[in-house]
């Protein structure tokens, strides 16, 4: 009978395997079982590594349950916040799914318990008293807001991603604490989900409020802030789509939650300059009657950031040097590398400095109180960046590859069992990575990588090499089988293998729906094993767009105008530069004066070599056409709200010299709107 069942099981594996190579052109079908996106169950080989995680980890400790319901005032049962199109930006009532039930949390077995319980603690939202004087409204979006009252009125720190949740957010907090003036708001750093809300801060506010208020943030603030939203704002969206699950339904087999928070609000977005500047020469101020002490911490988390201290209340403000959960050296969605060993360090000296102490606040998940618990958590935030940048470059001296080192390292015990330690949103696999390219860049010094074939053509060529799509497809499909009956420690590793195999076939060739089918789900299983949330994003996103395709719309400029407002002028000209199209300007030699008639600035723009250059320019300088026009204007023709043809010949501008000449100066700058494919080429 065994060797009957045998000789069964491997026919109705050749049977799948004839329909699975069979019309390779049909669309991608949602297999019996899959939810309503697609997204397939997890297989037994998933459901066992995920329970083996619960032997792993310390889940009877509930000390983080206790501290993330401490001081609760009040939530708002249905939060759900639209913007001025109706749109949804915000929804928790979404998460409402997220049900954690005693010590092993009740994971479902398409999500990495781990990853679980920490969804459970995000998905606490309210408004919370810290101590007298100290609130804080958490999940009306990515970040925390925080309420600190002054003599006068309140002082307000990180006022959010969005205009439409930082504006409900305070309103919540007026309902149940009173309405109060607003003295003053404090970036704590250049990520756009720690500033973007303030135009809904500052549309509550009357006249007399909005000039005396002053604003507080870190030496380079403005620069770092649009630097990162403005030359590759672009493509950091279309990554962050995938990374915080933009996408994906809000589900036990899709996005849960960011790891750090649920994820941002993709709302309406500002920025104002600061009146305050925070650098190493600037600690002491008194705001409106409280005492603060700052610490200018740059290169940390961001590229500018502070970090504050309340003497009166023993409250430490960490910003995002600490968190809740191991945090990026390098962010998926794109960024510049962050210093490990600077970030170390800023984390020892405010350790150090603010010793006494009793409280810990962030821009991000819950308080910690007690001093000896404080010096702890910060201990070991601080030793886990240094031991992954240290032991990061011990191993690449011996001559490891990033991979490898990802692969071979692994942190002390001593590190790991600790959930706010946890990979929960970086992990250490892709810092390790992050250290190495640091030092080393992209090259890791192997020949064969030096100028290898792009993706499509090295595809190609590795499907010919191993015996053509259906070979392939085949080999791959009986890897996926094989896996349930894996050791667990081999299981993870196989989906890996599998995923890398299938994305050569679909680079290879795009239209095989059986191959589509079958790498969408092994990213399922991958993203169910994922203890980090933007991995689970990322692996879950490349499973929808196998299946769906990419979106239909990107970038919409809009939405950053009020950001726009706020830019210096020669940043425009700066993302025109990278916005050129090499090819189309060759031979193309043009020189156009740009006068801003409501900011008295003018820029001449020189291209030549097809390359733009931009610099001051004053009424004696020449160029081939001028164009007077407003900020406002040129914006909107920036944004797209201005028709390019029906601005340039209408009355708003006056243009001297050759209309011609702008439209193809205008006609060579490309547009993207970030609905490139990313898991298909």
């Amino acid at each position: 009978m065994k060797s009957i069942s045998v000789i069964i099981c491997r026919l109705c594996k050749v049977l799948s395997l004839i329909v699975l190579l069979s019309a390779c052109s049909e669309p991608v079908k949602l297999e019996a079982g899959a939810d309503e996106q697609g997204h397939t169950a997890a297989t037994p080989a998933t459901i066992k590594v995920n329970k083996s995680v619960l032997t792993h980890l310390p889940f009877h400790d509930q000390t983080d349950f206790d501290d993330v319901k401490r001081g609760f005032i009040a939530s708002e049962e249905h939060l759900v916040i639209k913007d001025e199109g109706g749109a949804t930006i915000w929804n928790m009532p979404a998460y409402d799914f997220i049900k954690y039930q005693g010590e092993t949390g009740n994971a479902p077995s398409s999500v990495n318990p781990s990853l679980w319980r920490q969804a459970a603690l995000n998905n606490h939202h309210g408004l919370f008293k810290l101590q007298d004087g100290l609130y804080q409204l958490r999940n009306f979006d990515l970040a925390n807001m925080t309420i600190i009252e002054s003599e006068n009125g309140w002082i307000l720190v990180d006022p959010l991603t969005a205009k439409e949740t930082a504006q409900k957010a305070l309103l919540f907090a007026q309902q149940h604490l009173g309405k109060k003036p607003i003295k003053a708001i404090i970036f704590t750093h250049s990520h756009i989900d720690h500033f973007g809300g303030v135009d809904g801060i500052l549309t509550m506010l009357s006249k007399d409020e909005r000039d005396e208020l002053q604003i507080i943030a870190p030496r380079g603030f403005m620069e770092e802030a649009l630097s990162e939203n403005l030359i590759a704002g672009v493509v950091m969206s279309r990554r962050a789509s995938f990374m915080y699950g933009k996408r994906l339904a809000r589900s036990a087999r899709g996005h849960i939650g960011s790891g750090l928070g649920k994820g941002p609000a993709f709302g309406t977005f500002g920025i104002i300059t600061p009146t305050t500047i925070i650098d190493n020469a600037t600690n002491d101020l008194d705001i409106d009657g409280v005492p603060f002490i700052f610490k200018f911490t740059p290169g940390a988390e961001a590229p500018a950031e502070l970090v504050f201290y309340l003497p009166e209340h023993k409250a430490f403000s960490g910003a995002e040097i600490v968190s809740k959960t191991m945090h990026n050296l390098y962010t998926l969605r794109g960024a510049k590398v962050r210093d490990a060993t600077q970030w170390s360090g800023f984390i020892e000296q405010t350790r150090e400095q603010f010793s006494a102490a009793e409280l810990y606040f962030g821009s991000h998940h819950w308080p910690v109180w007690g001093q000896e618990n404080i010096q702890s958590f910060m201990a070991q935030q601080r030793d886990t960046y240094k031991y992954i940048h240290d032991q990061t470059v011990r191993l690449m001296n011996a001559g490891h590859t990033p991979n490898e080192i990802a692969e071979m390292l692994v942190l002390p015990k001593s590190l790991q069992v600790s959930f706010s330690n946890r990979g929960y949103y970086g992990t250490l696999k892709h810092n390790v990575k992050a250290v190495y390219q640091a030092y080393m860049g992209w090259f890791t010094a192997n020949p064969a990588m030096l100028d290898p074939l792009p993706e499509v053509e090295t595809a190609t060529r590795y499907i010919a090499a191993m015996g053509g799509v259906e070979s392939v497809v085949e080999k791959a499909n009986v890897s996926f089988e094989n896996a349930n009956e894996l050791a667990t420690e081999k299981i993870t590793a196989e989906y890996r293998w599998i995923a890398q195999l299938l994305n050569q076939v679909i680079f290879a060739h795009p239209e095989h729906s059986q191959a589509k089918a079958l790498l969408a789900k092994t990213y399922d299983q991958l993203g169910y094993l994922a203890e980090s949330a933007p991995w689970r994003d990322f692996y879950l996103s490349g499973a929808y767009e196998l299946r769906h395709g990419g979106p239909d719309t990107g970038v919409t400029p809009a939405t950053m105008k009020n950001v726009l407002l706020q830019t210096p002028v020669h940043k425009f000209f700066e993302n025109m530069a990278v916005s050129l199209n090499g090819i189309k300007a060759e031979g193309e030699s043009l020189t156009i004066k740009v006068n801003f008639t409501d900011l008295q600035q003018q820029y001449l723009l020189i291209l030549e070599n097809s390359v733009l250059r931009h610099k001051v320019a004053n009424a004696a300088t020449q160029a081939g056409t001028t164009i007077n026009i407003t900020q406002s204007l040129f914006i909107d023709l920036i944004v797209g709200e201005a028709g390019l043809k029906e601005t340039l010949f209408g009355d708003e501008l006056t243009i001297e010299g050759s209309k011609l000449d702008l439209l193809s100066f205008f006609s060579l700058i490309e547009k993207p709107n970030g609905t490139f494919n990313i898991v298909t080429p």
